[in-house]
């Protein structure tokens, strides 16, 4: 591929390569830096955490914890690889942007629209989950009612100033850290014996029932499967970026702190959870791992309260998912890479892109109704690896970036990767191994070739609508060169 084939950012109204003020494509600069500083600690706490980590723990038991910090260390390293690009270039198109840049426009259509895709059908699932928790408090209450409100006040919220998300995820995200950092300080204190009420299990969780490893590689490597796509919902912070105050200060100052926000709040929350609970506590996958602790521990109403944060989780990625919806659309669009009405921006928001994206997801939900044995497990299974497809796709584009950059213009690296080419070598070799352990599990298969199909498919219409580009733009020079007849 050519490297003319995907024009430079200057050239992009999504770009705000060379401008450290924001983007140029009508978006505003709402959020300032204690939003992008909470938008970035709250991010990496979802509720995939929260609850989804407990079918992880129950098969691989405490080997759950190298586990989490393997896949850590890659989402570290695809991190900073971001970092690096978006501080560069900051855009609201992030890493689809950088693709285009890179690889060539099919790429930036591929890795936007399978995050795009991603992102909505995101948000019906946590507007199910969100549902799911209001009908138990209010019994009798339709789950579709819920998700509709939920789905009508962030539609609102997005649809309005930019200031107002950045003020929904703040205070979500404030929330989300204090219950997780309480967790933590209650797990230290109970595992060092000096909580009230609770003696030291000392090793006996981690070495017993089994030992540390109770279903050998194969619970590990399970384990390592779940544990990578808890980690989704980072990557938002690089779009919210483009709309902040200081855009390049706010990218670096949120990819540097990355490294001990995931091993506080994913390593650490494991190593406390399976230290202070048998791993095979049936609880730990009924409950939540995190509820089964603190009822462990004789906590009052853990459940209740684990309950309202959970729910504060789903929200919050509601939220942030329309946000990040929205704006990889509009960045789209902006680039020439989807119908003009997505992209138009109303007062800074792309509000179009709003409604669009909150009405797939809320399809999404009625899906989940109407046919939820076909249309809607294929859903499921299609985003099942999009995220290893857009980490993949920002690896390749930090590769051909870095050394583009250091060419044309260093002093643009504010944020440079690690021991660069070699460990982004191994961040590829470390996907392209998970990618053949999920065609090795069962479970993961049909999600790896759903999602292989769907990437497959874009990438043969970004490449046509390249091509076809290309053509019209050499027909029209060489028209122009000809002159009149």
């Amino acid at each position: 591929m050519s490297r003319t084939t995907a024009p430079e950012p200057v050239d992009r109204k999504d770009d705000v390569a060379n401008s450290s003020n924001g983007p140029s494509n009508g978006l505003s600069h709402g959020l300032k830096q204690r939003h992008l500083s909470m938008i970035a600690l709250g991010g990496v706490i979802g509720a995939g955490l929260f609850v989804g980590s407990g079918a992880g723990i129950a098969v691989a038991g405490p080997s759950i914890v190298i586990a989490y910090a393997i896949s850590g260390i890659l989402v570290m390293l695809v991190m900073r690889m971001l970092g690096e690009m978006s501080a560069a270039n900051p855009a609201s198109g992030s890493f689809s942007v950088h693709a285009e840049r890179a690889l060539g426009p099919w790429a930036g259509f591929t890795a936007g629209w399978a995050f795009w895709f991603l992102l909505c059908v995101a948000v019906g699932l946590e507007g199910i989950g969100a549902a799911k928790i209001m009908t138990g408090w209010f019994p009798g209450s339709p789950e579709w009612a819920w998700v509709a409100l939920f789905m009508l006040v962030f539609c609102a919220t997005n649809l309005a100033a930019v200031k107002n998300f950045g003020e929904f995820e703040f205070w979500f995200a404030a929330l989300k850290v204090g219950a997780i950092v309480l967790f933590l300080g209650i797990g230290v204190l109970a595992i060092a014996g000096v909580l009230p009420g609770t003696d030291a299990p000392g090793t006996a969780n981690l070495t017993g029932d089994g030992g540390f490893f109770p279903n050998g590689s194969e619970g590990l490597i399970v384990g390592l499967l779940a544990s990578v796509f808890a980690y989704g919902g980072l990557e938002t912070v690089t779009i919210a970026a483009a709309e902040s105050e200081h855009p390049v200060q706010g990218v670096a100052k949120a990819v540097r702190t990355a490294m001990w926000r995931i091993a506080l709040f994913y390593i650490g929350s494991m190593a406390v959870i399976v230290t202070l609970v048998p791993w095979d506590d049936k609880t730990v996958v009924e409950k939540g791992p995190y509820v089964a602790t603190l009822d462990h521990l004789g906590i009052p109403a853990a459940g209740e309260i684990m309950n309202v944060v959970v729910l504060v989780a789903l929200l919050s990625a509601m939220n942030a998912n329309i946000y990040g919806a929205s704006r990889m659309a509009g960045s789209l669009v902006a680039r020439g890479q989807g119908p003009k009405a997505l992209g138009r921006t109303y007062g800074g928001v792309p509000r179009a892109a709003v409604l669009v994206s909150s009405v797939f997801g809320f399809a999404c939900v009625l899906l989940s109704y109407w046919r939820p044995d076909d249309i809607f497990i294929w859903l499921l299974n299609t985003i099942g690896a999009i995220i290893l497809v857009v980490w993949f796709f920002i690896a390749a584009s930090q590769l051909v970036l870095r050394r583009r950059t250091e060419r044309e213009a260093p002093e643009k690296l504010v944020v440079r990767m690690w021991a660069f080419p070699v460990l982004t070598w191994v961040a590829l070799a470390g996907m392209a191994a998970i990618f053949v352990l999920m065609a090795r599990e069962e479970g993961t298969r049909v999600q790896l070739y759903s999602t292989g199909g769907l990437t497959l498919l874009l990438a043969v219409v970004g490449y046509v609508r390249q091509r076809t580009a290309e053509k019209a733009a050499e027909n029209a020079t060489e028209k122009a060169t000809a002159g009149p007849s």
